[in-house]
C-alpha cells in the first residue's frame, strides 16, 4: 500500500470516477443553498438533494465530488468529541460517487471495491477489509443482492456481516427515497484496539474503522410508512478523506495525517513555549490533555475558516453561534496552554496554505477571514473577563445562601426587617441559580454545592470549560453538580435538534415536486403566449379552479415571470385569456418552490382552470426598473473591490422596482470620501455605455478560473452556469435580468450606508427615475434653504450643536443643584455598627452625574457606604452604591444593591466598591433609601 498524501487521495478518487463517467461537481458551501432545514452542509448528498427526490433535473446521471462538511451542532453534533477521540471533527471533507437513476448495486460495489484494492489505485490489502449489509426485517428483506455482489468481488462470506435497519439503512427522512446501505471497514490491527485484547470485527471500534458507506436508495416511503420500490433506484455513497488517509497513510488518528500535522505543528508554536524537553514546540511531552487542546485548535481553526469564507459570521443565533462556540472553544484550549493573546486569527492563514490547492478561493478570502477571528479573540478576552467576576460572585453566594436562609427563617413574618430578610434569600438564590423559582418550598433549596444548571449557563454564555469551573469550585470549597451539569447539556442539545430537523425534510409543499418544469422565457420577452396551467394551489393545496377574487398559485409549463432568485424579486404583471384581451388574472409576484417550477402568485380576476391557455405578460416598466438596480449591484460590487479592497465579497442583496440594497463584507464604516470615489467611479461606467453580456450554459470551471467570474454567497449553481460580464469591470455568476448596457441605468445614487452584523455593512442606492427623483427633492430644498442641501446640513448641524450645548449647560445646572443639595449630607450620616452609611434621594440627575455624586461623597466620608437613588425621567427607580476601599472586604456594593433594588422591584449588581441597580416601583424609593442602615447591618453580622 503506497504512502498518498490528503491532497493525493482526494485527486484520485476523483480521476477514478471521472474514469468511470462521472461529472467531477464542485463542493457546494458549507451553508446548504434553499434548504431551511439544515443548519450546515454535513454530507456530499446535500447539493443533490432536489435531484434524488425529482424536483430538479441535470445533464448528467453520474457524479462524483469531495464535499466540504461541518457537524457541529442540531442534529449532527460531534463538538464536545473533537480533540479527544481519534475521528471525530467539526469540519471534514466526504468524498462521494452518486448515480440518479443510472447504475445501481452492483457497479457501486464493484468500483468501491476496485478503487481500494486495485494495484492501480489505492491497493488496500483485502485482508484488512470488512463489509455490512442489511440484515431484514419485517418490511423489507435481507440484503441479499448486496451479499451476493460483494461475493462476486471476491469479499469471503466470513467478512460479510448483517447489521439492523439502526446501521445499515439509510433514510432521507421520515418520507421520501429510502434504503439499504453497505458499509466497508478497515482493520487498523492489533495496535488500535480499544481494549488490547485481540477481539472479532464488530466489537472494538477503534480497531475496526468505517470508511465507505454506499447507500442503495431503492424505496419510496409514504407517510403511512408504507414502502414503494423506486422507478429508478439511485446511489449515494460517502467515504471519510480523513479516514482513509488515516488507512493510506498507516497511523491510527486522523490527527496524524498530513491534514493535520502542519496544522498542529503550527498551532503548537503559537501558543507553547519551547523548552529543554519540547525545543520543537510540538506535542506538549507527556501531556495527553495539551495535545487534546493541540488538535481541538487544529480542527476548529479549519472549520472556522471555511465558515467565515462562506460567508457565515460569529452571532448569538442560528449559524453564527456555533460558529461563535467553535471558535471560543479553540481559543479556550490555546488558554489552556497558557497563550492568552488572539493567535487564532494566525491559525487562519495556516489552514490557507494547506487547503489552498484544493480550494483557492480561501486564498482571496484569508484575509477577511483572518480579521473577523481576530475580532472574535478580543470580544472573547472581554468576556471572558466578566466570566470570571460573575463566577466569583456566584460561588460567594452559594457559601452565603445557607447563613441567608437560616436568617430568613428565624425572622417572624411579624417583624420589620422579615421582608428585608426574605428579599435578601431571592437575591442570593436568583445570584446561584440564574432563577426565580418561588413555588420552590425553602426547604429544598440546596445549598453548599455549584448547581449544574448555574455551571451549564456560564458554558454556554460565557464558554468557560467544566474542568475549569469544577477547579475554580474546588478552590472556594464548593463541589459542582457534574450530573445536573450533563442532563442541562443533554436537554440543550435535544432543544437545538428540534429545531433543526435535519437533512430529512422536504422543503416544499408535495404539491409541487411531481410537477414538470416551467420554460422560463423572460431573458429574452416580456410575453408570452399559449402557455398552458399545469397546476393551482390554494392555500398550500391543489384546486382544480380559481375562482373570481381568490388568491392562489398558478404554475405553468412556460411563462416570461422571472421568480425570487439571487437577491432580485419575482416580475409582477398579468394574465391573459387566449383571446390575448381578457385579463384573467393580476400576477404580484413569482417564486420556485422547487428547482425548475414557476409558481405565479395572483389574483383571479375571472376563473382559471388546470388546462386552461394563457398569455403571461410582465410589467415592462417595472421589469425595466428592477434590471437596472440589478445591474447596478453588479457595477457597486466591482466598485467596492476597487476602493476597499479585494476582500471585499458580497453578502446578501435585495433587488427591485424602487431601489437596490447591497451586504458585503468589510469591517469598518464606509468613509464619506469613499463613498463619493465609489458613487463616481459606478456612474463612470454608466456614462461609457459598456454592452451587458451574458454568457450561457458556461462550465463552472472555465467561469471562475477563466472568465475569473464571482460566485454569490448562498446561491446554488449547477456545472453549467449563466455569467454576467460588463466590460473588464465586473464578471459574475447570475441568472438575474440585466440591462443590455450600463447607460440604460441613467445614474446611480447611494442613499445609505449602515451596519448589519459584525464585519458586514449594507450600501443602499436607487437608480433611473428613483435617482431623479432624489435629484429633484435636493433641488427643491435648495430653493427653500440656501447652499442646498449642503446648507440645510450645515444649519441641521448648528442646531444640533445648539441642542448639545443646551443640554451640556442644564446638565450642569443639575449637578450644582445636587452638589449644593448634598454640601452638608455627610453630616447627616449615620453609623452602624462603625460604619457610616448615607442614602440620599436625588431626583433629577441622570446615572453619570450620580456616580460623581457617590465619589464625592464617599471622599467626604473617609470610609463608609453611601446610597444613592433618584426617580428617572420614564418613571423608573435608579439606585447606586459606593463603598469606600477599606471596607469592601466587610461590605460590597454589588450585595448592597442588589437587596434595595429588590425592594422597589428591580435587580442589579456590580463591583464591591461600586454597583448600580435599576427598579419599577417609585412608590417605594423612600421605603428602601431608609433600609440601607439595616441591610449593612445584616451584612456586618
Amino acid at each position: 500500500m503506497e504512502y498518498r498524501s490528503g491532497s493525493q487521495i482526494r485527486e484520485d478518487f476523483l480521476r477514478f470516477f471521472e474514469g468511470k463517467a462521472h461529472r467531477r461537481v464542485h463542493s457546494s458551501s458549507l451553508v446548504p443553498a434553499n434548504d431551511p432545514t439544515l443548519l450546515f452542509t454535513n454530507a456530499g448528498m446535500n447539493q443533490f438533494k432536489d435531484v434524488f427526490l425529482g424536483a430538479e433535473k441535470r445533464d448528467y446521471s453520474r457524479a462524483a465530488s469531495s464535499q466540504k462538511c461541518v457537524r457541529a451542532g442540531g442534529k449532527h453534533n460531534d463538538l464536545e468529541n473533537v480533540g479527544f477521540t481519534r475521528r471525530h471533527h467539526t469540519f471534514f471533507e466526504m468524498l462521494g460517487n452518486f448515480s440518479f437513476g443510472d447504475y445501481f448495486k452492483k457497479d457501486a460495489i464493484a468500483y468501491a471495491w476496485e478503487l481500494l484494492t486495485s494495484a492501480a489505485w489505492f491497493a488496500i490489502d483485502k485482508e484488512k477489509l470488512y463489509v455490512t449489509i442489511f440484515e431484514g426485517d419485517e418490511k423489507v428483506p435481507r440484503d441479499e443482492e448486496a451479499y451476493q455482489f460483494w461475493l462476486e468481488v471476491g469479499v469471503p462470506a466470513e467478512r460479510i456481516f448483517e447489521l439492523g435497519a439502526k446501521d445499515n439503512f439509510w433514510a432521507m427522512g421520515d418520507t421520501g427515497p429510502c434504503g439499504p446501505c453497505s458499509e466497508i471497514y478497515y482493520d487498523l490491527g492489533l495496535a488500535a484496539s480499544e481494549s488490547g485484547a485481540d477481539v472479532p470485527f464488530g466489537e472494538d471500534d477503534q480497531r475496526y474503522m468505517e470508511i465507505w458507506n454506499l447507500v442503495f436508495m431503492q424505496f419510496e416511503r409514504a407517510s403511512d410508512g408504507t414502502l414503494t420500490p423506486l422507478p429508478k433506484p439511485s446511489i449515494d455513497t460517502g467515504m471519510g478523506l480523513e479516514r482513509v488517509s488515516c488507512v493510506l497513510q498507516g497511523v491510527m488518528s486522523n490527527y496524524d495525517t498530513d491534514l493535520f500535522i502542519p496544522l498542529i505543528k503550527r498551532a503548537a508554536e503559537l501558543t507553547l513555549k519551547p523548552t529543554s524537553e519540547n525545543p520543537d514546540m510540538g506535542h506538549p511531552v507527556g501531556d495527553e490533555k495539551g495535545a487534546a487542546s493541540l488538535r481541538i485548535i487544529a480542527d476548529h481553526a479549519r472549520a472556522a475558516t471555511f465558515l467565515i469564507a462562506d460567508g457565515v459570521q460569529p452571532a448569538n443565533e442560528g449559524r453564527g453561534y456555533v460558529l461563535r462556540k467553535i471558535l471560543r472553544r479553540g481559543i479556550r484550549h490555546g488558554r489552556l496552554l497558557g497563550q492568552e493573546q488572539p493567535f487564532m486569527f494566525e491559525m487562519v492563514k495556516a489552514v490557507r496554505d494547506e487547503m489552498k490547492v484544493a480550494y483557492p478561493e480561501l486564498v482571496e478570502h484569508a484575509e477577511r477571514v483572518s480579521k473577523v477571528v481576530l475580532a472574535e479573540e478580543e470580544q472573547f478576552a472581554r468576556v471572558i473577563e466578566k466570566a470570571m467576576n460573575e463566577l466569583d460572585r456566584t460561588l460567594d453566594a452559594i457559601k452565603q445562601l445557607p447563613s441567608v436562609l437560616d436568617r430568613w427563617n428565624k425572622t417572624p413574618e411579624s417583624a420589620p426587617d422579615y421582608k428585608e430578610a426574605e428579599a435578601a434569600f431571592w437575591v442570593t438564590f436568583e445570584l446561584v441559580h440564574r432563577t426565580v423559582n418561588k413555588n420552590e418550598a425553602r426547604p429544598k433549596s440546596r445549598h453548599g454545592m455549584f448547581p449544574g444548571r448555574t455551571a451549564f449557563f456560564f458554558f454556554e454564555t460565557y464558554g468557560l470549560p467544566i474542568d475549569f469551573m469544577e477547579d475554580a469550585a474546588r478552590d472556594a470549597g464548593i463541589e459542582l453538580d457534574r450530573a445536573e451539569f450533563e442532563k442541562a447539556k443533554i436537554e440543550e442539545q435535544e432543544r437545538a435538534r428540534a429545531s433543526w430537523k435535519g437533512g430529512s425534510q422536504k422543503t416544499a409543499s408535495p404539491v409541487y415536486r411531481e410537477l414538470a418544469k416551467t420554460e422560463f422565457e423572460g431573458y429574452s420577452a416580456l410575453r408570452v403566449d399559449g402557455a398552458r396551467v399545469i397546476a393551482l394551489v390554494k392555500d398550500g393545496v391543489g384546486v382544480h379552479v380559481l375562482s373570481p377574487g381568490e388568491e392562489g398559485e398558478v404554475v405553468l409549463d412556460a411563462t416570461s415571470f422571472y421568480a425570487d432568485s439571487g437577491g432580485q424579486v419575482g416580475d409582477v404583471g398579468w394574465l391573459y385569456a387566449a383571446d390575448h384581451t381578457t385579463v384573467l388574472a393580476e400576477v404580484r409576484g413569482a417564486n420556485k418552490p422547487v428547482q425548475g417550477v414557476f409558481a405565479h402568485k395572483v389574483i383571479a380576476k375571472v376563473a382559471i382552470a388546470v388546462g386552461d391557455e394563457v398569455d403571461t405578460v410582465v410589467n415592462g416598466e417595472v421589469r425595466a426598473a428592477t434590471m437596472r438596480n440589478h445591474t447596478g449591484t453588479h457595477l457597486l460590487h466591482a466598485a467596492l473591490r476597487e476602493v476597499l479592497g479585494k476582500h471585499v465579497k458580497q453578502a446578501g442583496s435585495l433587488v427591485n422596482r424602487d431601489r437596490l440594497r447591497f451586504d458585503f463584507s468589510h469591517f469598518t464604516g464606509v468613509a464619506e470620501e469613499e463613498l463619493r470615489e465609489i458613487e463616481t467611479i459606478v456612474n463612470a461606467q454608466v456614462l461609457k455605455n459598456t454592452p451587458v453580456e451574458t454568457l450561457v450554459d458556461v462550465p463552472i470551471d472555465v467561469a471562475v478560473n477563466d472568465y475569473g467570474a464571482m460566485a454569490l454567497f448562498g446561491e446554488k449553481y449547477g456545472d453549467k452556469v449563466r455569467v454576467v460580464r460588463i466590460g473588464e469591470f465586473s464578471t459574475e455568476l447570475c441568472g438575474g435580468t440585466h440591462t443590455l448596457a450600463t447607460g440604460e441605468i441613467g445614474v446611480i445614487k447611494l442613499v445609505g450606508e449602515s451596519s448589519v452584523a459584525s464585519g458586514v455593512r449594507r450600501l443602499e442606492a436607487i437608480s433611473g427615475t428613483g435617482a431623479l427623483d432624489e435629484f429633484r427633492r435636493g433641488f427643491e430644498v435648495s430653493r427653500v434653504v440656501p447652499g442646498g442641501a449642503a446648507g440645510l446640513r450645515d444649519r441641521l448641524a448648528s442646531d444640533e450643536e445648539e441642542i448639545k450645548k443646551l443640554r451640556r449647560e442644564l446638565d450642569g445646572l443639575r449637578l450644582k443643584a445636587a452638589q449644593a443639595a448634598t454640601a452638608d449630607a455627610a453630616a447627616g450620616a449615620i453609623e452602624v455598627k462603625g460604619v457610616k452609611v448615607l442614602a440620599k434621594r436625588l431626583d433629577g440627575v441622570d446615572k453619570a452625574q450620580m456616580r460623581e455624586l457617590v465619589d464625592q461623597l464617599r471622599g467626604k466620608l473617609g470610609s463608609g457606604v453611601v446610597v444613592l437613588g433618584a426617580a428617572t425621567a420614564e418613571g423608573k427607580v435608579a439606585l447606586i452604591v459606593g463603598v469606600t476601599k477599606d471596607l469592601t472586604g466587610k461590605v460590597q456594593a454589588g450585595k448592597i444593591v442588589g437587596l434595595l433594588a429588590a425592594l422597589v422591584g428591580g435587580k442589579g449588581g456590580g463591583r464591591p466598591d461600586l454597583a448600580e441597580a435599576g427598579g419599577s416601583d417609585v412608590s417605594q424609593l423612600d421605603a428602601a433609601l431608609g433600609k440601607a442602615g439595616e441591610v449593612v447591618g445584616g451584612m456586618l453580622g
